[in-house]
């Protein structure tokens, strides 16, 4: 099986709503699967908005500091909520042969949500990263874990262990 790690919109110009202590927790969380899934050659990918994005305000469009960047991850520029809906994200995902998305990032009841669905009518099987997710709103975030599949760490350990 082969896994890739999404993680949506985790930019300064959209965290500033959100409580410090929920970023940096979902930045560990996301950072620890993100490694795990780089040490077994699976694909992480960043998803950034740039819908708004011009020569003035770029910096307000980079992603936070505490979600690690690193040379292998792959970046997809998005301008509306599904990351698929008019991106290469798609394509990107089929050129690796991935089967099952991990979706983090921000903003469950919207772009996260949009793309967890775009997944699923593209034949992929998503699953949210349990506590890898960030809302302004904490009872999407309860509402969408009761909803839709949510993976945990440890699961995705064991996945990536058998794959």
């Amino acid at each position: 099986m082969n896994i890739a790690l999404i993680i949506i919109d985790m930019q300064e110009i959209y965290l500033r709503q959100v409580d410090a202590a929920r970023v940096e927790s979902a930045c560990e969380y996301i950072n620890h699967v993100a490694a795990m899934v780089r040490s077994s050659n699976q694909l992480v990918v960043h998803v950034q908005d740039v819908d708004g994005m011009d020569e003035t305000n770029q910096e307000l469009y980079a992603t936070v500091p505490g979600v690690r960047m690193e040379s292998s991850d792959l970046v997809v520029t998005k301008l509306y909520s599904n990351s698929f809906w008019q991106t290469e994200l798609e394509q990107l995902l089929r050129d690796h042969q991935i089967d099952f998305v991990v979706i983090s990032g921000f903003a469950m009841e919207h772009c996260v949500l949009f793309t967890y669905n775009g997944a699923i009518e593209r034949g992929f099987t998503p699953a949210l990263l349990q506590r890898g997710v960030l809302s302004e709103h904490v009872d999407s975030i309860a509402a969408a874990y009761r909803d839709r599949h949510v993976v945990s760490h440890p699961a995705i350990k064991l996945m990536l262990k058998n794959s």
